[in-house]
This record gives structure tokens, sequence and C-alpha cells, in this order.
């Protein structure tokens, strides 16, 4: 088994695959298409597939279609979008040449930037190890791949799949708590990629600058969900509860909380409930097909969070139900929160969702923006003329108008947040950008600069003149 954890064979990892940097730098097109390959394989494996499935659910009740759309689907997804892509991406790029440097052409060659740490996490610890592996891979960086302790049967899976696939001097799995996360990021590695919070994405980044380390970090915070007085609710409604309890709503991009025009408010509550219904049945404690939180610490603190909104005269429109034994929380709908509920201030990460109503369009904006920057704001509308004016003033990782979640399925899209909500895009040719140096080259093909080489006599001094004219 690859995995390890002591502070000696972390640096023999890190040293070992220092030493094969350059090697992988060098690899082709081919070879890292064979590399990510390797992947699609393990992955559509039906005994691999299955063992995952069971990982996922042994750690917080999974669905056996949850695992395979939102962990397999989407990593064969994007490995399949850079293996058809990555030969054009590896080209040399030729840009345009002012007249100042007649006589020069000037190209973007990508090198990878060499030794990659992956931090990945809990909620979604296959697709959020595997994605971000596949855009080193096809940089051509080694890689060091720290998964979540809290999903344990899911990380011994990814260590087994990994040292199936590849030599430790090329990817390699490190099992451990906190403290293995801490002693990595130490490290002088070249580019670290972290998915978590906010909190941790800064202990991260100030680790990182130490050793002068780029940094993706693809962290979270409260995306809100409009919906305004045109939305039809009859399709909306579901998408929200769909979007909201998926992965019982550990979901990073679920729609943290409603801002629903005041005219839709009671309709809304009808149609939530129904959709609940539908989906999980009367109890969804029975359901198979409803997820479970992944820990009990995570299950505290979301009881925190509501029991804080309760105590400042909050109303539970539906759920509510507890069992900690369980890890379960029912499906949750909360209004007349006060503006100093956490349910308001703190990432949710889970089933909870505040409702909060709204008269004009600029008291939403003015909410949103009271906030930091969401990784992912939803508009539920009819109105392009909404629509525009709620784009254009907020800012957001990503927006998705009368969807949800499905921004994240399109490798073509960038990913990631703003300030608060992360650092650096990933996704498709993003995401290899990332894990590259865009290396600019110059190169003299005829003519020189001796015009401009000193001396400067008068002829020269008016050349000058003339070429800032043409410029």
């Amino acid at each position: 088994m690859q995995a390890v954890a002591a502070k000696q064979d972390l640096k023999t990892i890190f040293e070992n695959q220092r030493a094969n940097s350059q090697r992988m730098a060098a690899t082709t097109a081919a070879e890292r298409r064979e590399r990510i390959k390797r992947l699609e394989t393990y992955l559509t494996n039906e005994g691999n597939r299955n063992r995952l499935v069971e990982a996922l659910r042994a750690d917080f009740g999974k669905p056996e279609v949850e695992t395979l759309t939102s962990e397999v689907g989407i990593v064969l997804t994007h490995a399949r979008y850079a293996r058809k892509r990555l030969a054009g991406w590896m080209k040399a790029r030729k840009v345009a040449t002012p007249i100042s440097l007649i006589g020069t052409t000037s190209y973007i060659r990508y090198e990878p930037k060499g030794q990659a740490l992956i931090i990945s996490p809990w909620n979604y610890p296959v697709n959020l190890s595997m994605y971000p592996l596949v855009c080193a891979i096809a940089a051509g960086c080694t890689v060091v791949l720290k998964p979540s302790e809290v999903t344990t049967h899911t990380s011994t899976y990814l260590s087994d799949m990994i040292s199936e696939l590849y030599p430790i001097e090329e990817v390699a799995v490190v099992l451990g708590e906190a403290d293995v996360s801490q002693e990595l990021t130490s490290m002088p590695f070249n580019h670290i990629f972290f998915t978590g919070s906010p909190a941790v994405g800064k202990k991260v980044m100030a680790a990182a600058a130490k050793n002068l380390a780029s940094v993706t970090l693809e962290l979270g915070g409260k995306s809100p969900c409009i919906v305004d007085e045109t939305a039809n609710l009859n399709q909306v409604v579901e998408r929200i509860v769909w979007a909201k309890h998926f992965n019982c709503g550990q979901t990073c991009v679920a729609p943290d909380y409603l801002l629903v025009h005041e005219s839709q408010k009671e309709k809304l509550i009808g149609k939530y409930r129904e959709a609940i219904e539908n989906f999980y049945g009367a109890d969804p404690r029975k359901s198979n097909d409803y997820a479970r939180v992944a820990s009990d610490k995570h299950h505290s603190h979301l009881c925190t969070l509501l029991d804080d909104a309760l105590d400042k005269g909050a109303k539970v429109l539906l759920g509510g139900q507890r069992d900690a034994d369980a890890r379960y929380i029912a499906p949750t709908l909360v209004s007349e929160l006060s503006d100093d509920a956490q349910l308001l201030h703190q990432e949710v990460f889970g089933p909870i969702m505040p409702l909060v109503t709204y008269r004009d369009l600029d008291e939403a904006i003015a909410f949103i923006n009271a906030r930091p920057n969401p990784l992912t704001l939803y508009v539920m509308s009819r109105s392009r003329t909404n629509t525009e004016r709620i784009l254009n003033r907020t800012s957001a990782g990503g927006s998705s108008i009368n969807e949800l979640l499905l921004g994240y399925a399109n490798p073509g899209l960038p990913f990631g947040g703003v300030n608060n909500s992360g650092i650096g895009k990933s996704f498709g040719h993003h995401g290899f950008l990332e894990f590259s140096n865009e290396r600019s080259v110059l190169r003299r093909r005829f003519l020189d600069l001796k015009m401009v080489y000193p001396p400067y006599p008068e002829k020269k001094v008016k050349f000058v003149r003339w070429l800032h004219r043409k410029l």
C-alpha cells in the first residue's frame, strides 16, 4: 500500500519526486494522455466502481446514483475532455509583435510548474481529488495527494487506486490527520491546490507564501439563490430542492440561502414541501436516497447553527428533525431569521435552507453585496432585465440562470471563486494553465536595435519620436 504519513517518508517522497520532475516535464502529449487514460480505465471497471460505491456509502451513506454521477461521472468527463485537447494545449502559442519590435517573433511555451500538492476535502472525496490530478498530469507535474481523514474508506480506496496506477515518484497518496497536511504545506512544493473552507485556505496560503509557492484555493461561501417575481415555481423549486439536498447539502456550489420575492413565498413553501416528499418520502430518514452528514463534528456544527437561529426567533417551515447517532438532519426550511443569525453569515454546508424575502431587486442585491463574494450565484427568473441587472451588480465565481449545480459539470467553463470564495481557476484548459508556467519567449529573426543604441545623436531622437507616433 502506497499511503504514508511519517515525516521521514514524506521527505523521501518529496525528494524522489523532485528528482523525477524533469523527466515528467519532458513527457509528450501521448504519454500524458496515456496516464490520464489509466484513471478512466480504472473507474469504468465494474468491480472498482462497486467498491467505490460501497466506500462512500460506508463513509456517509451516499446513494449509488449520486456517487456515479458526481464522483465517477464528473471525473470521467474531465479526463476525456483533457485527453482530447491536450496536444493543442501543450503547443506553443504565437503572439502579435508590435512595430517597435519588428524583426522579432514572440510566443508562449507551456511548461509544468513542477511538484504539485493536492489537498482534497471530504464532501466529494474522489471528484475533488481526481479532477485536479487530471489537470496536474496534463501539465506534466508530479503530485502528492492528501485526501481527507474524515472519509476514511474512500481515502483508502484512493490510495489503493493510485498505487496501482502510478509509481510513487510520479503520484503519491499520503494519508493522515491535519498535522500531515501542515507538514506537507511546509515543504517547498511549486504549486498547492487546496479545496476546503476559507478559514483553512488562509492557513494554506500563509504556508505557501513561506516558499513562494503558487496556490489554487477552491473555497466556498454563501451562494445565494434569487427567486424573483417572474420565476416559474413549477419548474425551479424542484431544481432548488435537488441541488440543496444532493449529497445532503454538503456541496460547495449548493444554494446556501434563498432570496425570494415576497409575492412568491407562500407558493414556494408549498412546492418545496411537495418536492421533498416526492424525492425522499414522508420521512426522509427512511429513504435510501438521502445521504447523511459526513462527521459527528459537522453534524454538531449544523445543529448549533439551527439552534442559534431558533433562539433568535426563526421559524422552521418544514423539517428540523435530527438524530446525532445516525448523523441525520432532515431537509429543513427556515424563515424569519434575525439579521445576526449565524445561518445568514456562515456557510451552511448541509440540508438547512434559510429563506429571506425581499420587496424589490435592489434590496436583494444589497443583501448579497453585504457579504463576501460567493462561489456561485443562482438566479431563478424569466426576466432578462432582472437577470442582467443581478449579474451586472454582483460578483461571483460563477452563475447559473434557472438551473443549479450543472455549471460545475462543464469542463469548458472556468471554475473558482472570488477572494473569500477562492483564488485561481480550474477545469479543462484553465486547470492545465493553473499547473503550468506560461513561459514567454522572444526570438530575433532579422534587423536589430542599433538605431536606439547609444550614443543618441539628433537623428536617433527623431527616429524614436517618429516610432512613438506609430505605436
